[in-house]
């Protein structure tokens, strides 16, 4: 249903956001209304153990994004690894304290394309681990407050241009639409963030 976007792609779009390259290719967001209803968590099969190596999903992230490499143990046991909640500064040493986000949530995709998508697309989207903006290991409370919304109605403590630029490129890397408050909101915030290489336009009929 969908056509994934290279994460090499992105990756030069994300290096472009803050840097404002000229030469990085233009990225479109199309503005859509959300599929209202319909969604249940558990249509997205996640924290799956894809290279089956004993470390699910979620444990892949704790150590990819770990400031200090953990041991990994027994049942993929994470000891003596450090890591820092880019939503609010916060430093870890124990990832007990650390949720991993979809950077767009899971009821949120769905609201803006992945209720057409096939279970093996949606569990692909809950546990991609190919580019480094769709899942990030930040603090619990912040999570939690966050919940399922869309980046017009949250933003982090910290980073909130980045935030706002890796929110562009997970939508753009799944094709996901953006609804009307949302299309608006992230007009302003390219301008405001010097992204220049993102387009908000309405979906043709």
């Amino acid at each position: 249903m969908w056509q994934k976007k290279s994460s090499v792609l992105i990756a030069l779009l994300l290096a472009s956001n803050i840097t404002s390259a000229s030469a990085a290719e233009k990225i479109t967001i199309e503005i859509a209304e959300d599929q209202i209803g319909g969604y249940a968590r558990s249509a997205f099969k996640h924290w799956i153990d894809a290279d089956r190596d004993g470390c699910n999903t979620r444990y892949e992230v704790l150590i990819s994004e770990a400031k200090v490499a953990p041991k990994v143990g027994s049942r993929c046991a994470l000891t003596g690894g450090k890591w820092r909640s880019s939503y609010d500064g916060k430093i870890f040493t124990s990832p007990t304290g650390l949720d991993i986000d979809h950077m767009v949530p899971l009821a949120e995709a769905w609201r803006s394309g992945a209720w057409a998508w096939s279970p093996d697309e949606r569990m692909e989207f809950a546990n991609d681990l190919e580019f480094s903006a769709t899942l990030i290991a930040v603090t619990a409370g912040a999570n939690r407050s966050k919940g399922d919304r869309d980046v017009a109605k949250w933003l982090p403590a910290k980073a909130k241009c980045r935030y706002i630029a890796n929110w562009i490129a997970v939508k753009s890397r799944f094709a996901l639409t953006v609804d009307l408050v949302e299309g608006e909101f992230l007009r302003s915030k390219v301008v405001k963030c010097n992204i220049t290489n993102v387009e908000i336009i309405e979906r043709l009929q």
